[in-house]
């Protein structure tokens, strides 16, 4: 029996001592500060190209009728077909998804790859759903928005409480609208046109910026002592290739709460995985103590990786964060005061824009592979994730030592500028 959830800063809470909308507008205004960017061009770059809220009619397995409120947000197209993913959650709202939209814009620029910026959610607590209550809520939100999707127009995604299940609804509902388009979305199922990787891309990707950081550092991967706060799909693998690379994760934590080694040393990640499979959550691991969630945030280590909702690290916590390095596998974990806090403290942040982009480079992948109807294997897959991210991180870091800045600054500048000048060579 698990525990009844940890009361620590909620999401909500959170967005009272920061917003979403606020980091995105903070970061990008910081950018566009930089490059010179007129009024215009800020209003174009922060104005969202089509907001769709639509109605989610639910028959529920009791026989009652519910009805969800659902977004589609599509940020900007001027670089390719926009892209992002969708979200299952109770906090999910209208200004969480713009704000994460218009992040989904910057970081497939940074990266490089021909997609634009959206993002998609549905206020409902999946937990307290069966299968086929998500399976008709999936069914009956693409019906609701399928003529603004499609492979050249916008391309869903997983993110958080949806999965390769939910994918595989989302493509048999568009098809049966538009005919077979595995292009549609991307996270699907090996069997329905998926890609080898991508369920385990964005937590390998995280692995892989901190890895390049390392390396411009001159420092060993091996060795560093790493805290994880967010066990999901991202965290687990992020933390799975790491482990396998030496690195020591002590400390981990997932909604129920946190667990810390009782050696100090690094936990089995393998055997956490397949207790948190059996048991549903970290908690009650042999060989470990509980922890409160906000005290994990704060233990001192060399790596801190916030994997899960955003807001989680703000000015009322950043300056008890113990950590040297902070890598965002969350969207918007960090909040722009502690950014500032960070700064100060010598403490280096590699964005979210970087570091949990990995997700979205196989899935262009994915996209790739269904229009030219191919299929790569697992290594070439990583292969490109390497090159794709180390390129990125590279660029980053180089803006950031030539021009003084964070690296955080520097990605954002990178990418607003590559955004800027899309829209200028399509006139506007």
């Amino acid at each position: 029996m698990l525990p009844a959830r940890e009361r620590t800063i909620s999401t909500l809470e959170a967005k009272a001592i920061a917003s979403p909308r606020s980091i995105v507008d903070r970061n990008f205004e910081h950018a566009a500060d930089r490059l010179g960017l007129t009024k215009e061009q800020r209003l174009l770059l922060t104005t969202p190209f089509r907001e769709v809220r639509v109605g989610v009619p639910v028959r529920m397995d009791d026989g009652s009728l519910r009805v969800f409120t659902g977004y589609r947000i599509q940020h900007n197209g001027a670089r390719g077909p926009m892209k992002g993913g969708i979200r299952y959650h109770p906090a999910v709202d209208e200004e969480e998804i713009r704000a994460l939209a218009q992040a989904m814009t910057w970081k497939t620029a940074l990266v490089n790859i021909p997609f634009g910026g959206a993002k998609g959610g549905v206020a409902c607590d999946p937990q307290m759903m069966s299968q086929g209550e998500l399976q008709r809520l999936t069914r009956k939100f693409v019906a609701r928005i399928h003529r603004f999707l499609g492979p050249h127009r916008d391309i869903p995604a997983p993110d958080v409480n949806t999965n390769a299940q939910v994918m595989a609804w989302i493509l048999d509902e568009y098809s049966s609208r538009h005919g077979y388009s595995p292009a549609c979305v991307t996270g699907k199922p090996l069997e329905l046109g998926g890609s080898v990787g991508r369920v385990q891309a964005t937590g390998r990707g995280v692995a892989l910026v901190l890895e390049s950081h390392m390396e411009n550092l001159g420092r060993p991967l091996k060795g560093l002592k790493i805290v994880l706060q967010g066990f999901g799909n991202v965290g687990s693998n992020a933390a799975l290739v790491l482990a396998e690379r030496g690195c020591e994760i002590f400390a981990v934590s997932d909604m129920y709460g946190g667990i810390v080694s009782e050696d100090g040393r690094g936990l089995p990640i393998k055997k956490l995985v397949e207790h948190v499979e059996k048991t549903g959550s970290v908690i009650n691991f042999p060989g470990s103590v509980l922890i409160q969630n906000q005290d994990l945030l704060l233990l001192e280590c060399d790596v801190l990786i916030p994997a899960a909702l955003e807001c989680v690290l703000h000015e009322e916590n950043a300056p008890e964060v113990k950590a040297k390095i902070i890598a965002e596998a969350a969207n918007l974990p960090t909040t722009p005061e502690a950014d500032e806090i960070f700064q100060n403290k010598g403490i280096t942040v590699l964005p979210d824009i970087l570091t949990n982009a990995g997700g979205v480079i196989v899935s262009y992948f994915e996209c790739t592979q269904n229009l030219q109807e191919v299929s790569w294997d697992e290594s070439r897959v990583n292969r490109e994730l390497t090159e794709y991210l180390g390129r990125a991180y590279n660029e980053a870091a180089r803006l950031s030592a030539r021009e003084g800045v964070s690296l955080k600054q520097a990605a954002y500048e990178i990418a607003v500028e590559r955004v800027a000048r899309a829209e200028e060579l399509r006139g506007m």
